[in-house]
Parts: C-alpha cells; structure tokens; sequence
C-alpha cells in the first residue's frame, strides 16, 4: 500500500517545493541566468558527489541509450529548460508568476505524447480524460477567466519562454525514466547536476568575462544555497524517487500540485485573493489526481 501512496506523494511535495523557487529567485533578477544555472547545480553536484562516486562502477556500465537520456535530462532539463524559465521570470519582473506557471498546463502535453512514443506508455481513455480535465483545472487556477488577448508585449515573451522550458522539462521528464529504468534515482539525480553544472559552466565562460563577473551580494548567495536545499537539488532528487515507480506520463499530472501551491502562495504572501474560476479549477485539479492514484498503472 505504502509502495502505491509513496511515489505519487513524492511528486506532489517535489511540486510544492517548485511552487516556492518564483519567490526564493526574486533576489537573483540581476544575476546571469547561465551563472544562476552554473551555480545552483555545481552546489548541488557537491552535495550528491558521495552517491556519484559509490555508483560509479555501475556508470561504467551505462549503455549509448543511457547516456542519450543522461545527457538529454542534463541538458534540456538542467540547462535549458532552467534558462528558458528563469528568463522567463525576469521579463515578469519575477512579480506576475502566474503566466509563467503556464508552462505547467503545457509540460503534461509535451510529456503524455512523449512517454507513449518512445516509452510505449499505454494510455487509457479514463486517464487521458483525467489528464485534460487537470489540466483544465491548472488553467483556470492560474488564470481564471483572464483573456490572453489581454497580454503585453513582455508577457507574450514571457509565455513562450515559458513554453520552450515546458518542452525542456516534459521531455526530460520522460527520458528521465527512461534513465531511471537503468539506474538508481539517486545516481541519475547526481549525474544530472554533474553534467548541467558542467555544461553551464562552459556557455557562461564563453558568453561572459568568466569568473570576473561573479558578483553576487550575501542575500544572493544565501537564497542560491536555500534554493539548492530545497526547491532545487533536494526536490529533484525526491521528484526522480517518484518517478522511479511511476509511469512518466502519471507523474507529469502530479506536477500539476506546483499552479495550485503558487497560486495558493501568492494569495498568502501578496494578498492576491482567489477567483470563483480558480477555486473551481483548484477542485478539478485535486479531484483528477485524487483518481489517478487510483488508475492501475503497468509499471
């Protein structure tokens, strides 16, 4: 019983620790996005360093597929769906965050229609229905009846940014179980910050004056190190335990916690009150993952 409540439980909590990285990178808006990038995962490298050295000879082994989906989660996860999102949260003024938790009714599409072509998830009609009806319910908790056609220029940029870290992720999201299907979570957690860290490091030397523009004030440094022991590193390594025993296409419906804990936060902290649209979107929203831990899954 607790081996089927476990790894759906992992996922929520991993998404309401996301739910706080908005307000933790707030102090980071005049920073690089690739040095914030660079930083957040050579800490977390360090951290999860003992789990890299005890599972290396089982590395060793990792076949060409392995590391496609190592470098893959690395890359499009690590680095770019990390720059695509902080970049996004800048042209926000990392004030509005609920246009770019848009992402987070994207991401589910990208990740669903992934896991069924290259993971041969089968997906039946009573969880793509499911599936939608969350998604619906993501929508409506962020923005409520709010027109699109209502978005400024910096907005619109806003969203695409965000739609590019929604691929970056959903589609990290299912190569990391591919990853997962051969290694320990643990190890797939710590390869992947190794790899990003190492990758971020590389375009931030060759786009800026290296190590000379690092100038980060003490806030900077102490909100860099809470974000990498809570809605970073620590969260990631919970999210991968998760997937571990979770078909990809379940736990990216899991997510969906993280539009509904912001908008939650964002009402406690900025005394934004919620809509009628909202509320009704937060019941959809809980009530389709309610049922979903219920779905029989193949995994």
């Amino acid at each position: 019983m607790m081996r089927k409540i476990l790894p759906p439980l992992a996922i929520v909590f991993a998404a309401l620790l996301w739910s706080l990285d908005g307000f933790l990178r707030q102090e980071l808006y005049s920073v690089s996005s690739f040095l914030v990038v660079t930083l957040e995962h050579a800490l977390g490298a360090l951290l999860f360093l003992p789990f890299l050295i005890k599972a290396w000879p089982e590395i060793k082994t990792l076949g060409q597929r392995g590391w496609i989906s190592i470098f893959w989660i690395s890359i499009c996860g690590g680095i770019l769906g990390t720059f695509f999102y902080t970049k996004a949260l800048s042209y926000m003024d990392y004030i509005d965050l609920s246009v770019v938790v848009l992402l987070q009714k994207l991401q589910p599409l990208f990740a669903i229609s992934l896991a069924s072509i290259i993971l041969k998830e089968k997906l039946s009609q009573r969880f793509i229905g499911l599936a939608l009806i969350a998604m619906l319910g993501g929508y409506l908790v962020t923005f409520g009846t709010t027109s699109i056609a209502d978005w400024d220029d910096k907005t619109i940029i806003a969203a695409l940014l965000a739609t590019l870290a929604a691929f970056s992720w959903g589609s990290s999201t299912v190569l990391g179980k591919h990853a997962l299907n051969r290694l320990p979570f643990s190890t797939v957690t710590a390869l992947r910050l190794s790899l990003t860290a190492i990758g971020a490091l590389i375009i931030f030397t060759a786009t800026s004056n290296g190590f000379e523009s690092i100038e980060l004030t003490s806030l900077q440094w102490r909100n860099l190190i809470i974000i990498v022991l809570s809605t970073g590193s620590v969260a990631l390594f919970i999210y991968y335990y998760g997937l571990k025993y979770l078909p990809a296409s379940h736990a990216t419906v899991y997510e969906l916690t993280w539009p509904l804990s912001a908008v939650f936060l964002d009402w406690v902290i900025r005394d934004r009150m919620l809509g009628f649209a909202q509320i009704i979107g937060a019941f959809l929203l809980l009530g389709s993952m309610i049922l979903l831990t219920r779905e029989k899954t193949n995994d």
